[in-house]
This record gives structure tokens, sequence and C-alpha cells, in this order.
């Protein structure tokens, strides 16, 4: 028999983050209006989470509620103290000032009473006011349980906002930041509410669905990152010694700067931050836009390439002394679009036919890493009701010394891993799978959230 679902009516007054909540529960950063007005949500909104057509939770966003002062006068004033509260609140209902001026407020009531429980928003930075106090009275005459959540936990300290719950008899509460996700956070959410409703079966299954979408975003996530390296990593170029190079080295930069671009946006995506994937190409947030082939980006990460030591000025350029001797005295001229490129003239072939072949260098790829592991962990810890820019936190080098994993190593012996060599994408994906898998461990294992998958399944199949 399968559960029923649960009703949620996610309530509170004006701008505390009712809908960022439904946005970051979601992962959907395109449900609701979210700004700093008053009364953004005019009318009640519906969402659901739901598994294989099965509805867990049924969500409804409501409108603040901006005079409950004046809800709770009227009642004082027009209805009987011997009337149960929720016989109040009906008789409000049926009156005209339902339909008048308190026609959000009343908006406000009818769902909280067609639902299981209320899930009361606090803005954690804000103070103790009468007017939450007001609010609080007037739900608890509603008859459901009310669990307050405090939003913007960040930024805010609720001890004086717990003193006065628990005066109120609410000693049941959660945190659920909206701008700072954390997914423990939202885990610790639902456990509140099954000790607050007793509706463990729905709330355990939505708890194993959510964690298995949790680690299901992880691997994409991963995965997109895996495989973008990849490309890069197998990327080459073959030219002959009299060829001319900086046209050749200037296509190769512009390549693997539309992949790292397409690998940020298909990210975005995955995450469900459309309006940020859709915005203009030129479009990321300045730390993960800069030319991965500037050498003060390098200096900047604590990057250095040894490919280029023994060419002076071409330090830290990506380019081998090779490359630089066989140029014809061109390395000087040639290094502005040098950076990041590395000429492979080990193989002896490759000297008896007179032809260079040109790689990505392992401290540009090392770069690129580095900025794309910090990119996802920057999401996975985003709220989709967050407005501000995306910021680049300090990170350690992926890779000390660009000792790039087996996986990147094999890639250079490997043209047919990389559409970037003309190769079909779905042609080029199916060739490096293993390899992608292979390194998406590598690559997640020091930063996953810890799930255990299979336990998961279990409980979700049982």
């Amino acid at each position: 028999m399968k559960n029923e679902a649960l009703n949620i009516a996610v309530v509170g007054h004006t701008n505390t983050g009712k809908t960022s909540l439904l946005r970051t529960l979601l992962r959907d950063e395109a449900f609701g209006e979210v700004k700093n007005a008053t009364a953004t949500t005019r009318h009640v909104e519906a969402a659901e989470i739901s598994h294989q057509n099965q509805v867990l939770v049924k969500l409804f966003d409501t409108p603040g509620l901006e005079d409950a002062g004046g809800v709770l006068d009227w009642l004082e004033q027009h209805t009987s103290s011997r009337s149960d509260g929720i016989e109040r609140v009906q008789q409000l209902l049926q009156a005209d000032v339902a339909q008048h001026e308190f026609s959000q407020e009343a908006k406000v009531l009818r769902q909280v009473l067609a639902s299981d429980v209320g899930v009361y928003v606090i803005d954690a930075r804000e103070p103790v006011l009468a007017k939450y106090k007001d609010e609080l009275t007037v739900l608890s005459w509603c008859a459901k349980p009310v669990m307050p959540v405090f939003n913007f936990t960040a930024q805010g300290d609720a001890e004086a906002w717990y003193d006065m719950l628990a005066r109120r008899g609410l000693h049941v509460h959660s945190q659920f930041d909206t701008v700072a996700f954390d997914f423990d956070g939202e885990m610790q959410m639902w456990k509140q509410l099954d000790i607050l409703l007793n509706r463990k079966p729905v709330l355990e299954q939505l708890q194993t669905v959510r964690t298995l979408e949790w680690q299901a975003l992880q691997d994409t996530a991963w995965s997109l990152m895996a495989n973008f390296l990849l490309e890069v990593a197998a990327f080459v170029e073959t030219i002959k010694d009299e060829d001319a190079v900086e046209p050749v080295l200037a296509q190769m930069q512009n390549k693997v700067r539309q992949r790292e671009r397409h690998f940020q946006q298909d990210l975005l995506q995955a995450f469900r931050f459309y309006q940020q994937a859709d915005l203009p190409a030129d479009w990321m947030p300045k730390a993960f836009s800069q030319d991965p082939f500037d050498p003060e980006l390098l200096k900047q990460v604590g990057l250095r390439t040894s490919t280029g030591a023994a060419v002076g000025a071409l330090l830290g350029l990506g380019v081998d002394a090779a490359t630089a001797g066989l140029s014809g005295g061109m390395g000087m001229a040639l290094g502005g679009v040098l950076g990041g490129v590395l000429s492979n003239m080990g193989s002896l072939s490759d000297k008896l036919n007179g032809i260079k072949t040109i790689h990505i260098d392992p401290a540009t790829i090392t770069l690129l890493a580095t900025r794309a592991q910090a990119l996802i962990l920057a999401l996975l810890q985003r709220g989709h009701a967050a407005q501000q820019a995306l910021s680049l936190q300090a990170a350690d080098v992926i890779w000390p010394n660009s000792n790039l994993p087996s996986p990147l190593r094999r890639a250079r012996s490997h043209e047919e891993w990389s559409a970037l060599n003309g190769v079909k994408e779905a042609k080029a994906h199916a060739n490096r799978r293993e390899a992608a898998q292979e390194l998406q461990q590598k690559l997640s294992r020091p930063c996953r959230h810890e799930v255990d998958g299979n336990i998961a399944k279990d409980k979700l199949q049982a």
C-alpha cells in the first residue's frame, strides 16, 4: 500500500524566504518569484516532490502574513473567547473581511487548515517582534501542527527566537538556509517533521529518495568534470616544422576555452540553475572566467610549469625547451599565445618525419581541474534562492606539482577520446567511458557527501 502524500503549507511573514525554501527544496530556481518586496507571492502556489509517479510531498507556497495583528484583533473582538481557536478562525473565514481587508491572510489560513502541517519560515536575521508573535498565535488556532524553520542561519543568531518559541510550546524546529545550502540541513528538517507528525513511512521514503537524488547529482557533476578533462588531455594537433605555429596554438586555446564554457553551462543545467546557464556565453563570475592560458592565473593558484623553465621569458607559459628551440627564434614573439601548450618531441617517428605533436600542458589541465572542482563545490553549497554571484573560494591545487592521475596521462595516447580532435561526440564519449569512470571515482572520493547508495536503494525498494 502506497503512503499518502504529506501536505505542507509553507507560511510566514513577507520576505522571510518561503518561496526561497521551496526553490531550494525543489532544486529549481524557476519556481515562484523571489525579490525584496512586500507580498511577492499573492496566491497559493503548489509544487510536488515525487518518485516513480508517486507524490510524496505536496508543498504550498502561501502569501505573506502581513497583518496578523489585525486578524488577531478581529478574532478577539468578533468571536467568543470560550470557542476553540479553530472555530474562531472559521468564523473569520466566513465573514466579509476574509474577502476584503484580510483576503491575503485568509488564503494562508485556508491552506493551513487543508494541510497536514504548517512550516513557519523565520528569517534568523530578524529580531523577535510582536508581529511574529501574533502570527504564531493565529496559526496555533488552526489546530494543525506548526514547525518553525529558520532561514538565513549563516547570517543570524536565533537564540532569542528559541526562547520565544519554547514559551509557546514550539520545541520542535529546524534550520534550513536557502542561500547557503546544506544537504544535512534538509535531512534534519524531514526528521524533525517526523517527530512532530509521526508520519514515518512517507518521511523515511522521502529521505531515501532525496538521498539518492543528491548522490545522483554529485555523480553527474563529477562525470561531467571527468569527461571535460579527458577531452582536453586527449586534444592534440600535429604540424610540420615549416608550418606556422601561432595560428594552430591560438586555435587550440580557443577550442579549450569553448569546451570549458560548455562544461560550466552543462554543470549549471545539471544543478538546475537554468537562468545562469541561459545567460550570454560571456557570462560567468570573474573567478571562473579568467583565461586559463593566462600565466598570471597559474601563479595566483600556485601552479608552475616545469616545461618552460629553460626558456627564460617563457617561464610559466607551458612551452618546453624543444618547442622554443625549434620555432626558429619565434619563441618570444609567440609568448602571448603559447600559454598552456606543450610540444611532444619525444617520438622518434615525429623527428624523422619533421613534425611536432602539440598537447595542452599538465599545469593548464591542473588549473582547469582545480577551477572545475571549485565550481562543483560552490554549486553543492548554493541554494536556489541565492541572488549573489558565484564566488571561487580559495582552494588548494587539486594535484600538487601537476601530477596528473593516470587516466589523464593515458589520454595523451588516445586522440579518439576527444571530440576536439574531430571525432563525433557520441563516439568519443563511448571511447573514453572506462577512463571517465575511473577518473570520476578519483575526483569524487575526497569531496563526496557520504551516502551508502546500496542501503538507500534497499530501503526504497522495501
